[in-house]
């Protein structure tokens, strides 16, 4: 019994070591950031903890239209890319005979940078981009600068179409792992019993995959609400998703403007942990239901 327990936690203890120092490091930061955010800046000669910062953040205009941008970029490129992300995995499923160049293929944004696929869509979809060329040769629109502004727009276009590159194959490799463990027989029977493709996917195979689809959906969500280099090169100056905003006010050079950053991340952080314990909440329900 010894002997099971000590060989279960020897990997941590040979990890220890490394784990400490990145807690550490961790709770530093968070404690640095907490303090700070409640005014507590020796530098400046703040010593009071105050929530002045935590009211004045949350009553602006500027900090409200960054939540509402950055809850609708988030929510929009979760939902898009769960929902087209669990059909091409349905579809992979299908293919009978499939080689190694669609494995390749569906898997390569995976490791692509996230710059890297910045400057992929900018050079795709600005209005002097390759999209707009083409339309302007094929006589779709007379003029380049007719073509619809895609990036740098208050819609967030541009950031939406990047999350979906980037993030639809992960999507696709954590329902396909799933959908491959299940028994063929329950499609079997039920197509012997006269269901339809639809009715399998809908009856049988959306349901077991449920809670890999809800935790893909949970881990998209929490990444772009938190995301900044996308946002940062592909988004507009106004309104700013709150990681950008964090960061303008970050890197300024009036120190006063230290503690309103740490309210804004610390309000990204807390916004994020709240969302994410109301889904898992709503995904246990659903698979109450299921089961």
């Amino acid at each position: 019994m010894f002997k099971f327990r000590f060989n279960k936690w020897y990997p941590y203890l040979l990890l220890s070591p490394a784990l400490i120092v990145l807690f550490l490091l961790f709770l530093g930061g968070v404690i640095l950031g907490l303090s700070q955010s409640l005014g507590y800046f020796p530098v400046l000669g703040l010593e009071e903890p105050t929530f002045k910062y935590y009211l004045e953040v949350w009553s602006s205009t500027e900090f409200l239209n960054s939540l509402v941008f950055s809850l609708f970029i988030s929510f929009t490129s979760a939902i898009l890319t769960t929902i087209i992300g669990v059909f091409f995995a349905y579809q992979l499923l299908k293919i009978k005979n499939k080689n190694r160049i669609i494995n390749f293929l569906y898997k390569l944004p995976i490791i692509v940078p996230h710059i890297i696929a910045s400057l992929m869509v900018f050079l795709i979809l600005t209005q002097s981009g390759i999209l707009s060329r083409f339309a302007y040769h094929l006589g779709l629109i007379e003029e380049i600068a007719e073509f619809p502004r895609l990036v740098f727009d208050k819609n967030g276009f541009g950031i939406i179409a990047a999350y979906l590159w980037k993030q639809i194959p992960f999507v696709v490799l954590m329902v396909y792992t799933v959908l491959k463990q299940i028994n063929g027989s329950f499609e079997a029977a039920a197509k012997n019993l006269g269901a339809s493709n639809s009715q399998v996917f809908r009856e049988i195979y959306l349901p077991l995959t449920a809670p890999s689809i809800g935790s893909a959906f949970i881990i998209i969500f929490a990444f772009s609400l938190g995301s900044f280099e996308i946002p940062y090169l592909l988004g507009p100056t106004y309104p700013q998703t709150l990681s950008v905003l964090a960061y303008k006010k970050y890197i300024s050079l009036d120190l006063t403007q230290r503690p309103y950053t740490m309210v804004i991340a610390t309000s990204l952080t807390m916004i994020t942990v709240i969302l994410i314990m109301i889904y898992r909440k709503i995904l246990s329900l659903i698979s109450r239901y299921h089961l």
